[in-house]
């Protein structure tokens, strides 16, 4: 988690996989309804600390795709989260927000 915070962090694979974890359903890209397992985006942007000042959040993927959202929209929800992805990584599950929002092989999350 990089930009407007008081802890610029970062994680290993392992060392999100070791925290607390939620169980989240939602419809895939496909349609269907899928459960992801992950962790909450609020739990990791709580560790980080944004600014006052803070007001977006932009998702990177690894192939260079980004998402903004509202960071105010983010710490309402109580069940979007970073996902585990079956072949390594992550991916965003957002319940309720765009579908562009889904980004998958998140490998930053900015604070502006």
């Amino acid at each position: 988690i990089t930009g407007k915070v008081k802890n610029e962090i970062g994680w290993t694979e392992d060392e999100i996989k070791a925290m607390t974890t939620l169980d989240v359903e939602a419809t895939n890209s496909k349609g269907d309804k899928e459960t992801y397992t992950g962790v909450l985006i609020t739990d990791l942007l709580k560790l980080a600390e944004p600014l006052p000042e803070a007001t977006t959040l932009v998702f990177v993927a690894s192939d260079g795709f980004t998402a903004e959202v509202p960071l105010a929209d983010v710490m309402a929800c109580t069940n979007c989260i970073v996902s585990f992805r079956t072949q390594g990584g992550f991916s965003t599950v957002m319940p309720g927000f765009p579908k562009n929002l889904g980004v998958k092989g998140v490998v930053e999350i900015q604070v502006k």
